[in-house]
């Protein structure tokens, strides 16, 4: 039989869904699965959406603009703009979802066998854009016992090489809920422009940031203002995550110009989701996200109340987005995983997460770790957290 192609080959299983199946045969057996493993809100998306696609359809529905609607980019800048933060609408361009807005920062930045830094565990699916890419991730580890903040700049450094092209954060940070503070952003601004560097920033999470903190975007570093691609996507922010819309980001005209083309061969982003993400960015008040961030903050605090207190589990309070990185006392977490899906009930219910090791780099790193997303009510996340308690206390390595 004729091989399939390296790339594919090489490709990483998502950790966050390679456990779909054990989970649908547990639902199959009459098994309740809360799921903890997945970013997926369970917010509802705003009703001014759907109601901004109904008074929108188009007798044909054609082909946008390669780069997006306009009304869509002037709304993206005119929702930076209430944070301080002056982005003209064609310093945007609209991506199917925040995913092909980091493929096309690799793609704009690096050439086949180019180099990236990352800082491990990160968003899994970096990967997978890496290997589209022909990019080779370089990680660097961050440790759960200082809530995986950045390592020291000679540890950094060390990792740079003739082919390193950019460096990639996430902050707030898929899967730790880590949140840069400035001291560390402005310790990447300086790596970058002493290493001739791009620094590409994945800001989907920027809204969610917990205790009163604020998201510094790296939009607002202006000694590196065109070193700086950013990525971000409505999927999170406004419960979302089927319209597969995203936008990157920069000031560099040359990026921008680069990325266009990229944006056209593959024609468009979905047209009909465009209008109704524009409504969105338009009329959606403080006090929509002030709810949606005392709701996640909730359910971060529902997190810590149940899991902070048990034997052998370690981590720090997340500081942003939706996730926790936990360290479990188990030695092979996707072995857990999986046995609470295939072998665990209690009470009639099972919990699902997503294995960490999935989200390094590094062989051997994060086996005992587990992400869980808190997307879940507070009753159900209480609920989904006692049953993974209850599934430790039996388990056996």
């Amino acid at each position: 039989m004729t091989a399939i192609s390296k790339r594919c080959g090489g490709m990483q299983a998502s950790p966050i869904r390679k456990l779909v199946p054990l989970a649908n045969a547990a639902k199959a057996r009459g098994t309740s699965v809360y799921h903890l493993n997945i970013g997926q809100p369970d917010i509802p998306t705003p009703e001014g959406y759907w109601n901004a696609l109904k008074k929108s359809l188009p007798e044909v529905l054609a082909y946008g603009p390669s780069q997006g609607l306009q009304l869509l980019r002037e709304a993206i800048s005119t929702y930076y703009s209430r944070s301080g933060i002056s982005i003209d609408k064609d310093e945007i361009i609209i991506t199917t979802g925040g995913s092909e807005a980091v493929f096309f920062a690799f793609m704009v930045t690096c050439d086949h066998g180019d180099e990236v830094i990352c800082f491990e565990p990160f968003y899994t699916n970096y990967n997978g854009f890496a290997t589209m890419a022909g990019v080779k991730l370089v990680p660097v580890t961050s440790a759960v016992e200082n809530g995986f903040h950045l390592p020291e700049v000679d540890e950094i450094e060390s990792k740079i090489t003739d082919k390193t092209r950019a460096i990639l954060i996430c902050s707030p940070n898929n899967p730790t809920g880590t949140v840069l503070s400035l001291d560390e952003l402005q310790t990447l601004s300086s790596i970058v422009r002493k290493h001739d560097l791009y620094l590409l920033s994945d800001e989907v999470y920027r809204d969610f940031v917990f205790d009163g903190g604020s998201h510094l975007s790296t939009l607002e570093l202006p000694e590196i203002e065109d070193r700086v691609i950013v990525m971000d996507s409505i999927s999170k922010r406004f419960s979302s995550c089927g319209a597969r819309l995203g936008n990157m980001i920069s000031r560099n005209k040359a990026i921008m110009d680069a990325a266009l083309k990229l944006g056209q061969a593959r024609l468009c982003p979905p047209t009909l989701a465009q209008y109704g993400a524009a409504w969105i960015y338009h009329h959606l008040t403080d006090n929509y996200y002030d709810d949606i961030l005392t709701t996640y903050q909730n359910r971060r605090d529902v997190l810590i109340e149940e899991l902070s207190e048990v034997d052998g589990i370690f981590f720090l309070k997340p500081e942003g987005a939706f996730y926790a990185t936990i360290r479990l006392p188990v030695k092979d977490a996707d072995r857990f995983a999986s046995w609470m899906l295939t072998d665990f009930q209690f009470e009639g219910e099972t919990t699902m997460v997503a294995p960490a090791a999935g989200f390094y780099a590094t062989p051997g790193l994060g086996l005992n770790q587990i992400r869980i997303a808190f997307v879940l009510s507070d009753e159900k996340m209480r609920k989904a957290l006692r049953v993974l308690k209850e599934g430790l206390k039996v388990y056996v390595d």
